[in-house]
Order: structure tokens, then C-alpha cells, then sequence
């Protein structure tokens, strides 16, 4: 589907009219220092705090890229970041922000910013992977510079669906379809993580964009560092939260009537690549897209 052309004026109004009947957002998240509930896991150097931990720099150069993950394992909540792509020319860059579980056949929730060339938008992927199967990649253009300021991105997970948000617009939901014999993130905790890597050999118009070095160092910026989860140990493989968590409310089990305007906004205007139509992929239209119209 061919990105829209509407000048980012045209958006701002969209925006301004959908906030005069406000859908049911996730609970404020609440912005906490890097330290809190996260910790570095690989290229220490290529790391940067800043503002008394309240902000994180991750650097990528032509020698490594770099990485964090939570200090602890969830099931079920709602997860945020603010962040800031790198800028310019980051074809072959990739920065991302996701859960994943640790045996072999892992469970996965990820968005991943795509590079590309200067002038081109950036692209955002998200996938979900159940039992070690992914092959459910979505891909979206952004209807701003994710570059030029923070932008907020947040998962909602739950038994009943997983959201992903940007900025409080949904852009994707997958929801639990194992009536269907579709597999569903429910029994294996997972930490989160986010890296910042070259990706050059697949991430820009599928490898042909290689990243170009003279532009390095790229630099990608987090704030807020946002957790609400059940906590649990890696062994675990339930988490009996009952109802008992704001994520585990009715009105939490669905999106409402103004969210899902807002999602087939992102659908019909931003989203160029949805697994869900692909019939060489797909010849025949996966369970879950059929039932829940995810088209």
C-alpha cells in the first residue's frame, strides 16, 4: 500500500480532531532513570549517560553497535520508551525495542527502526513471535521525523491481546487467537531489550542500501525507561495477576471504537508492507488476519 502524500498539516488536523473524543489510553507511564529497572549488557563504551541517568545515549560505529536489556523478566504489563533515531543517512541501521523470552522456541514483541537514505522516512517494523515462529512482520512509514525529537512507543500486553502504540496511536494489535490453533505469548517471562546495530545485509530495500561509515557516528537516545509488569522469575509460567493489574481490566481486553479509527488511520495511510496481505508469502490468509480484519 503507497504511503500517503498528506502534508504533515493535514496530519496535525487529524490528530486535533481525534483528541476531541478521547479512546482509552494505557495508564501514564511514569519516567524513571536508566538505572532503575534497566542495565547494559554489551559495548559498555558505546554508552552514554546523561541528566543524572535520565537519559542514555547508544552509539554505533563502524566497530560495534551496542545494547541493554530490564533487569527483570515479565508477564503481562505495559512497557514504554521515549526515543530518538539516529539522524541523516542510517540506511542499513537498525535500532530496536522489544521482549523476548530465552529457550528455543521464544516468544517475541518487537518494534525495530529501519535506516535509510537522507530525505527518505524511516521505517518502523514490528513483529510478534510465539513458540519461535515469527514470519509476522508489519511495516510502516512514521508521520513525523523520528530523529528530531522523542517519540514515545509503548507495548500493552495482556492475555487477551498485545498493542503497539506510538505517541498513544495504536498501530498494530495482535490478539490472542488460540481458539484458533495460533500460538500466544502467555507462559514464558520476558525481559526487554533494545540494541542499536548495523544491519546493512537486509534492513534497506532488503540489503541493497549499505550503511555508509562517513556518517558515523549514529547515535540513538532514550528517555522514561517505563516499566509496569508482572514480574517473574525465568522459571515461572504463569502470572496470576487475576485482574488485579490496570492492564488486566475489561476495557483493556479490546480497543475502543476511537482507537480503532485511529488504527485503520494508520492502516489505509502509513502502512506499506502487512504479512497479513501477502499471498506469495501467504497464498492463503493467516487464521488471526481473517477473524480480527488486521488488513
Amino acid at each position: 500500500m503507497a504511503v500517503s502524500s498528506a502534508p504533515w498539516a493535514l496530519v496535525a488536523l487529524f490528530l486535533m480532531a481525534s483528541s476531541t473524543v478521547m479512546a482509552i489510553p494505557p495508564r501514564k507511564a511514569i519516567d524513571v532513570p536508566f538505572g532503575r529497572n534497566y542495565v547494559p549488557t554489551w559495548a559498555f563504551d558505546h554508552q552514554k549517560q546523561l541528566n543524572g541517568g535520565s537519559e542514555l545515549q547508544l552509539i554505533l560505529d563502524k566497530y560495534t553497535g551496542t545494547g541493554f536489556q530490564s533487569k527483570g523478566s515479565y508477564l503481562f504489563g505495559h512497557f514504554s520508551m521515549h526515543i530518538k533515531l539516529p539522524a541523516g543517512d542510517t540506511a542499513g541501521v537498525v535500532t530496536a525495542f522489544y521482549l523476548s523470552s530465552t529457550n528455543n522456541e521464544h516468544d517475541e514483541i518487537d518494534f525495530e527502526f529501519l535506516g535509510n537514505r537522507t530525505g527518505q522516512p524511516a521505517i518502523l517494523q514490528t513483529n510478534v513471535f510465539t513458540g519461535g515462529k515469527g514470519n509476522r512482520e508489519q511495516r510502516i512509514y512514521l508521520w513525523f521525523d523520528p530523529s528530531k525529537a522523542y517519540h514515545t512507543y509503548s507495548i500493552l500486553w495482556n492475555l487477551y491481546q498485545i498493542v503497539f502504540f506510538v505517541d498513544n496511536i495504536p498501530i498494530r494489535v495482535f490478539k490472542n487467537a488460540k481458539d484458533l490453533g495460533v500460538r500466544f505469548p502467555f507462559n514464558q517471562p520476558m525481559k526487554l531489550y533494545s540494541s542499536l546495530w548495523n544491519a546493512d545485509d537486509w534492513a534497506t530495500r532488503g540489503g541493497l542500501e549499505k550503511t555508509n561509515w562517513a556518517n558515523a557516528p549514529f547515535i540513538a537516545s532514550y528517555r522514561g525507561f517505563h516499566i509496569d509488569g508482572c514480574q517473574a522469575s525465568v522459571e515461572a509460567k504463569y502470572c496470576a495477576t487475576q485482574g488485579r493489574m490496570w492492564w488486566d481490566q475489561n476495557e483493556f481486553r479490546d480497543l475502543d471504537a476511537e482507537q480503532y479509527r485511529r488504527l485503520k488511520w494508520v492502516r489505509m495511510k502509513w502502512t506499506i508492507y502487512n504479512y497479513c496481505t501477502d499471498r506469495t508469502r501467504f497464498p492463503v490468509m493467516p487464521a488471526e488476519c481473517k477473524r480480527d480484519r488486521d488488513v
